[in-house]
């Protein structure tokens, strides 16, 4: 083999083996760094605090966050009977599994019980960014939303806003 044809087939294995290492040890390396900060929990060790951007009465256990940062985001919100979250949106795509209870949604401009879809424990909804919806509860309700932040919510209508209270 003369050397032209040796540098060719050098260069070629060498841009073969980093286009491999780019499509292959890229993910590989991030599941890694994924798995050396496992995080396991039990819902007894959960730090539960108030939510200044929801009404009244609910309850947030951050899992996994910041929430108003970009990355992964995962959290579980408790709502107490008989509450009423007003129509809102989200900036980013919203996956909400419910825990215990029933979470009553629906989606439009304003909240309507009559219009709502009643999501048992096991059941799941997805939100995507800028989905008018809203939420009702007759019994104490868990659940636990995952997405990626930076998470908020806007009102449809800011007098619903409890921050502007």
């Amino acid at each position: 083999m003369t050397f032209v044809p040796r540098l060719v087939a050098a260069i070629t294995f060498i841009a073969l083996a980093l286009l491999s290492a780019y499509v292959f040890g890229a993910p590989l390396a991030v599941h890694a760094q994924h798995h050396a900060d496992h995080v396991m929990t039990v819902a007894a060790d959960l730090k539960w605090s108030t939510v200044p951007s929801l009404p009244a009465g609910a309850e947030i256990a951050v899992i996994e966050g910041p929430l108003n940062q970009a990355g992964p985001i995962t959290a579980r919100i408790k709502f107490p009977a008989n509450y009423r979250l007003p129509a809102h949106t989200h900036p980013v795509i919203e996956h909400v599994t419910i825990l215990s209870g029933t979470f009553h949604m629906g989606a439009g401009d304003k909240l309507d019980t009559s219009k709502t879809k009643a999501l048992t424990p096991g059941g799941f909804a997805i939100m995507q960014p800028g989905t008018r919806h809203f939420a009702w509860t007759a019994e104490e309700t868990e659940v636990q939303i995952h997405s990626v932040g930076p998470w908020g919510i806007t009102y449809v209508d800011p007098k619903d806003d409890p921050r502007n209270k």
